[in-house]
């Protein structure tokens, strides 16, 4: 018989340690390191010598893409379901993963003759309880209540399924492997077994992964390199508003979003966000302000608010939402140093309303604008945007995609645009958005157009 050997290695990272250790060496995690057994097995048969090819004598074709029936979800894949690929979903407990997949399930075995969802958490009965409150009533839907991927793979390879949901990956395991599901192991060989299955068959297979309280998709990150494309789901669980986020994709744009709002039946897509962010802004009030930000191909009206109080203690407090904070201390100091406002005694907070998480240097004016009304309580024209990057010397810098998102902003009824100089000299289509347009080389500049100050 196979020799058993046992190891320790770290659930974060996947270190190997031939003893137990507090603290993982490589990540330095504490308490991650878990006792695992692995035979020793003699090595695989190879499947085949291939032959290295002349690049110019292989024939490349278009990608085959099925859509799913739900546009927002078809964005964030690069326009629909590669045949052959693997994509994992995740993000935190209870906020869409399986919701979105039931739903795509639905559109998909409209175009196929069959679909498979396999499921390791939930009983048939669950599943079916939840496609009844989404509406979602296919025969051609088949359920799987199944943790064992050999018999998943048989069940696949009989079935000839038009596509594949594990839900999840964490609960599967293969018996080649002794340790038990969710190890380090266990997940890397499923996946990496469902990748071939998927590559072979040319069925798309879609791998939900839970999340860490960290924000990281449990199990080591090599889960995320074996895969096609990664999604995450971000979202507060204060609102109803999802974004399914790409973070890897080998067949079309990373920088692409999904908006979607959470209904009593289920996920439902949002055609235009930028009216949805806005409809509850309050008017002619100081900290608040409208900044143009991209997402992807899309441009994105949000809303950042400030509010710059006294403090209190002897040491001010930064709160930021949905922005960095080291960023919001940069843009602070740039204040305090360039323009002459004097911040070093006040509690700054700041919130992109909608629950948004935006990393995009481009708002950098916005949040200069916002900090600076709220200082002097002097409220912003609600009809005016803004869009820019600011240095630490205080100039305002030019950024990418400025007609399309001015073209957003004169959609939705704004009437003026404060932007970098170099951006205002370089625009070609302004006039028949028919806004106005004003151009700041530095923070000063702005502060006096705006606010007056």
């Amino acid at each position: 018989m196979a020799k058993a050997k046992t190891f320790y290695q770290c659930q974060a990272c996947g270190y190997v340690s031939p003893k137990w250790l507090g603290k993982c060496p490589d990540c330095g995690e504490w308490n991650t390191l878990a006792e695992e057994k692995k035979e020793t097995r003699q090595g695989r048969k190879s499947s085949g010598r291939s032959e290295p090819q002349p690049l110019n004598t292989i024939v490349s074709g278009k990608e085959k893409r099925t859509t799913t029936g739900i546009k927002e979800f078809d964005r964030v894949l690069g326009g629909g379901v590669v045949a052959g690929s693997v994509i994992l979903v995740g993000g935190d407990p209870g906020i869409g993963k399986s919701t979105v997949l039931i739903q795509a399930l639905s559109g998909l075995s409209k175009k196929y003759e069959s679909v498979l969802y396999v499921s390791g958490e939930e009983s048939p009965e669950q599943i079916k309880l939840r496609a009844e409150r989404l509406s979602v009533d296919s025969g051609k839907i088949m359920l799987l209540a199944e943790t064992s991927l050999e018999n998943i793979l048989d069940t696949a390879s009989e079935l000839k399924p038009g596509a594949i949901v594990i839900d999840s990956i964490q609960t599967m395991y293969t018996e080649e492997i002794l340790s038990a599901p969710g190890s380090v192991s266990q997940v890397r060989e499923c996946a990496a077994r469902l990748m071939f299955f998927a590559k072979k068959s040319a069925i798309p297979v879609f791998l939900v992964g839970h999340v860490t309280k960290e924000g990281a998709i449990a199990g080591p990150r090599v889960l995320e390199h074996i895969v096609d494309t990664v999604l995450y789901f971000e979202g507060d669980r204060g609102h109803s508003y999802r974004i399914l986020r790409t973070v890897k994709n080998r067949f079309g744009s990373t920088n692409e979003i999904g908006v979607f709002e959470m209904t009593d039946s289920g996920l439902s897509e949002i055609e235009n966000p930028s009216e949805l962010f806005l409809s509850e802004r309050p008017l002619n009030v100081s900290g608040s302000t409208v900044v143009a930000s991209m997402e992807g191909t899309r441009p994105l009206m949000v809303e950042i608010q400030a509010l710059a109080s006294p403090t209190t203690f002897g040491m001010p407090r930064r709160t930021s939402i949905g922005v960095d904070f080291n960023r919001v201390n940069l843009l602070t100091a740039v204040l305090e140093k360039k323009a002459g406002l004097h911040l070093s005694g006040m509690d700054i907070f700041i919130n992109v309303v909608g629950g948004l998480k935006i990393i995009e240097p481009a708002i950098d004016l916005g949040i200069i604008m916002t900090i600076a009304s709220s200082l002097r309580d002097i409220p912003i024209d609600p009809k005016i945007f803004m869009f820019g990057e600011v240095g630490l010397s205080g100039e305002i810098r030019a950024v990418a995609y400025a007609e399309q998102r001015i073209k957003e902003a004169a959609k939705i009824g704004f009437k003026k645009a404060l932007m970098s100089r170099t951006n205002s000299e370089r625009l070609t289509a302004v006039e028949p958005f028919g806004l106005e347009i004003m151009g700041a080389g530095n923070v000063e500049e702005a502060l006096e157009a705006v606010l007056g100050i």
